[in-house]
């Protein structure tokens, strides 16, 4: 059975999730402070961890990244839930190393939407379409999903999942331009009018950080003006 750890400090807000999630045949875990989020996690490796900001000693924030640091943990799927909606919290969030952020007061619906879109795509749904033993070269671009990383003529990239994801969608439709929308249904599986472009603009914000010589002007995604993001491999190679 799939089980989600619920971090949040107001009991209410806690049990009306948890409830939630077992109408829909989700097992959970609670957790009212950060700290108690990581031992639990450590101890029971959760599916899913829906994550409060706002808690007292450690923060959601903190939580992820400490989350993101830890080898046991780094891969697991975090979907912030929090009363700190501003934009500028929201990229705070993404970069911390959440693969989503919703924003209370939220729609039960949504929340559920969001949970089994990140789940299909954390669970192997993904494996079907990128088989471990294939690596796809693209012009200088060689990305192996055998150990997610992104080889360049500058350099070699390990992963995560979500970047991985990302990238794996953008350089088998190279040279092909995806808007925020487009993204959030075909990588993220986000049904229409659901999850932020602002998920997408951070997750590529973080990649080209990651992959680029020069982030600021990045030779590989590109931004196309009025059409979104596209993958460009740079120079054929021959073998």
């Amino acid at each position: 059975m799939i089980t989600i750890l619920v971090v949040d400090d107001d009991d209410i807000v806690a049990q009306t999730i948890e409830r939630t999630l077992r109408r829909h045949n989700y097992q959970t875990m609670l957790a009212r402070s950060g700290v108690e989020a990581l031992q639990i996690s450590r101890r029971h490796i959760p599916d899913l961890v829906i994550l409060d900001v706002l808690m007292p000693g450690m923060n959601g924030y903190q939580v992820c990244r400490e989350m993101r640091l830890d080898p046991q943990l780094a891969g697991l799927p975090i979907l912030f839930l929090t009363a700190k909606g501003k934009e500028s919290n929201i990229i705070e969030g993404l970069s911390a190393g959440a693969d989503d952020y919703l924003s209370k007061p939220f729609n039960i619906e949504e929340l559920i939407l969001r949970v089994q879109a990140i789940l299909r795509r954390t669970r192997g749904a993904s494996t079907q379409v990128k088989p471990k033993s294939r690596v796809i070269q693209v012009g200088e671009a060689e990305l192996d999903c055998r150990n997610f990383q992104l080889h360049l003529p500058h350099g070699s990239f390990p992963l995560t999942p979500v970047q991985f994801d990302l990238i794996y969608h953008l350089i088998i439709h190279a040279g092909e331009a995806f808007s925020t929308h487009q993204l959030l249904k075909d990588v993220w599986d986000y049904p229409y009018d659901t999850g932020s472009p602002d998920l997408v603009r951070v997750h590529v914000k973080n990649l080209r950080q990651r992959i680029e010589v020069d982030p600021n002007a990045p030779a590989y995604i590109r931004t196309v003006p009025g059409h979104g993001y596209a993958f460009y491999p740079g120079q054929e190679t021959t073998e």
